[in-house]
């Protein structure tokens, strides 16, 4: 029978930093396991993720959006639905393709109803589900010894002269009018590595401590995420986006850090990058707003993260009576930050542009309440494994328009990456 009990932290044996670590490693033990933290990002516009663990066994699959509107019209058992959304999800959406090489082969999209799931809010952790034993298991399990991973350099799926290559291509397009903007990634890899992936989560949030981070084990299939960005959020009666455009690196000292962020807020080509994505999304809201609804209450906010400024907008609307879901998701997935506008033409020439599939990079991770409220982030900043391959990989981009330089838009691209590849104690070839 489901219950929920509530525990104070303090009662525990173990400091609650170390129950967590103790909470993520017995649940990742699961054939299904997603966690949401939020890195004490609590000053983050309209607050970060919940601090939130999920583990099941078992879930039936759930590989499109009507499958997910039909988990979501179950009846609630009071805990999160869980999950992710891969960018091939636009496949649905829209009458796209994705051909390009992957080596992941996530399914398009799974949630799951947790067996087990553990919610911290404030002193306390609340235990849903089976609980029984749930606690004592948490403290019987042993933590990773932390070694740093033995990781080889990774190589790019795109050596440089053809990524630069590709920004000058996609000039052009954009002076011949098929895009304003196209958001350009690329992948860097490793092959036959073997790593434990909980450790190696935790030392990407202490490299990059992010406000929408996240673990998710699929199978043999892990997500280590560190993204900064909210991909949408309803936190009723309004839902809210966050789209991310502008990237400036951190200061060495605290003047040269003051000068990187005054350079990123007076950078033209960054507000404009900016203002784009903000009228897409505005445009994408207004689908299932309530009419005259959709304002911007922050545009250009500049905020700090360990390695980097971001440039952060705010767009609300309230949600019309009777939408769900999955018709919110037809609206609005991808997000604009991760393809350019217009929406559709941005995606196509992704594909002919990129050379490996996007999978769960671009897409998302979150989770929806009975009650409605739900929360999504973008994932960025974010490794990809697979255990039973060795496959390894991560993904970096930026905002191609116009007025772009291609070695500047690398550099941007490597500066991304810097957290990632500190985690892992490694380098790129």
């Amino acid at each position: 029978m489901s219950q929920t009990v509530r525990l104070e932290l303090a009662s525990l044996p173990v400091a609650p930093g170390e129950f967590r670590r103790r909470a993520l490693q017995w649940g990742a033990r699961r054939a299904h396991c997603t966690y949401f933290e939020h890195n004490d990002q609590r000053a983050y516009p309209r607050g970060p993720f919940e601090r939130l663990l999920a583990v099941a066994d078992a879930a039936p699959a759930t590989p499109t959006l009507a499958a997910l509107g039909a988990l979501l019209a179950q009846p609630a058992p009071g805990g999160p639905r869980c999950g992710f959304i891969t960018y091939d999800v636009k496949n649905e959406v829209e009458s796209l393709t994705s051909n390009n090489f992957s080596a992941m082969a996530w399914p398009a999209l799974h949630f799951f109803e947790p067996e087990t799931w553990l919610r911290w809010r404030g002193d306390t952790v609340e235990i849903g589900g089976r609980t029984a034993g749930v606690v004592d298991e948490i403290l019987a399990t042993p933590l990773p010894a932390g070694a740093l991973p033995q990781v080889p350099a990774l190589r790019p799926r795109m050596p440089k002269a053809a990524y630069l290559r590709a920004v000058e291509a996609i000039r052009e397009d954009i002076l011949n009018g098929e895009v304003y903007e196209l958001n350009l990634c690329q992948e860097f890899y490793a092959e036959t590595v073997a790593l434990d992936p909980t450790a190696v989560f935790w030392r990407l949030n202490a490299a990059s401590p992010a406000p929408f981070a996240g673990f998710v084990r699929w199978h043999d299939h892990y997500l280590l995420c560190a993204s900064p960005e909210r991909f949408l959020a309803h936190q009723p009666p309004l839902l809210v986006s966050q789209p991310i455009k502008g990237t400036a690196r951190r200061g060495a000292t605290p003047a040269d850090d003051e000068q990187q962020r005054r350079a990123l807020r007076d950078d033209e080509k960054e507000r404009a990058e900016n203002l784009m994505i903000v009228d897409l999304v505005r445009n994408d809201l207004a689908r299932v707003a309530q009419t005259g609804s959709v304002r911007v209450p922050e545009l250009f906010g500049l905020y700090p993260f360990r390695h980097v400024w971001q440039m952060i907008s705010t767009v609300e609307a309230a949600l019309r009576p009777g939408v769900g879901l999955p018709e919110i998701l037809r609206a609005t997935f991808p997000m604009g930050s991760m393809t350019g506008a217009p929406k559709v033409r941005a995606m196509q020439l992704i594909e002919h542009y990129e050379r490996s599939r996007r999978g769960l990079y671009s897409g998302s991770i979150g989770y929806a309440w009975p009650d409605g409220a739900f929360d999504f982030n973008v994932v960025i900043r974010s490794l990809q494994y697979r255990a039973d391959t060795g496959y390894l990989g991560f993904q970096v981009g930026s905002a191609i328009t116009y007025d772009s330089d291609p070695e500047r838009e690398y550099a941007e691209c490597l500066l991304k990456a810097q957290g990632l590849l500190e985690a892992l104690g490694t380098g790129i070839v």
